[in-house]
């Protein structure tokens, strides 16, 4: 899980993108199972939105396997209301904004790629510093060589 400070941190991203594009109407930061992490979405409920984004990454990104088209980046889904538009965000999150149908698609793209490389580095970092001491500890120790003895080479 994601340590409080760090989803502070997204939380405060996410309304900082809000102030910069207008015509968001909300955004969420969701783990890639569908957990929330952090949300500003009024009148939309957040825990629903994230549960279907990780169903639409999915999906997402059994289509870029098959078609070879790489690892997953973004999603856009147009309505007739608006838009949904979902960015990777690091290794373990994703980054969905919902816009109004006027919005400038090329800025929301831009923006929406720059708040999920940040986002994604906040989540990354921290699931970094909380899984270390763990691996830290269960690391066997390394073996001794006697002295005037070195450690078998493989031919290159």
């Amino acid at each position: 899980m994601v340590p409080e400070a760090e989803v502070r941190d997204v939380l405060v991203e996410l309304q900082r993108l809000r102030a910069r594009v207008p015509l968001l109407s909300g955004a969420l930061a969701a783990s890639t199972d569908g957990l929330v992490l952090a949300h500003d979405t009024p009148d939309v409920e957040a825990e629903g939105v994230a549960a279907l984004t990780a169903a639409a990454l999915g999906i997402s990104i059994r289509m870029t396997d098959a078609t070879g088209r790489g690892g997953f980046r973004e999603l856009l889904v147009r309505g007739d209301n608006g838009y949904i538009a979902t960015y990777a965000a690091g290794s373990s999150a994703v980054l969905t904004l919902l816009a109004e149908d006027r919005i400038n698609v090329g800025r929301l793209h831009l923006e929406g790629r720059r708040a999920g490389a940040r986002i994604g580095g906040l989540v990354d970092a921290a699931l970094e510093r909380t899984e270390r001491p763990a691996t830290a500890r269960a690391a066997p120790p390394r073996p001794a060589t006697p002295p005037g003895r070195t450690l078998p080479q493989r031919p290159t």
